[in-house]
């Protein structure tokens, strides 16, 4: 399933349907299809927050891969992030947590 929030966590956007074993982009991508009635539209100028599971692309800013994200290893590892890419992997993911 595909879903997707607003700043306010409300639903904008469902795709139910796919198998567990479908990888994140495929999901995206179908649900992209403009021969859907339902097609999931990023509006021009716009983007979205995406986990590593994505790849970044028109309307979409994904998490840097290679570089921990994850809150509970930032929050045990008392450490400030050391470089560019973990700062906008932390400051994405508790963009993505509000």
């Amino acid at each position: 399933m595909l879903g997707v929030v607003d700043w306010n966590m409300k639903f904008m956007y469902v795709l139910p349907g796919w198998e567990g074993s479908a990888s994140d982009s495929r999901v995206l991508r179908g649900s992209m299809r403009t021969n859907r009635q339902d097609a999931f539209v990023v509006p021009h100028g716009r983007y979205y927050l995406a986990d590593a599971g994505y790849t970044n692309g028109p309307g979409f800013l994904a998490a840097f891969r290679s570089n921990r994200y994850h809150l509970k290893e930032w929050a045990s590892s008392q450490q400030q992030p050391q470089n560019a890419k973990k700062l906008y992997n932390l400051r994405t993911l508790v963009l993505e947590m509000l």
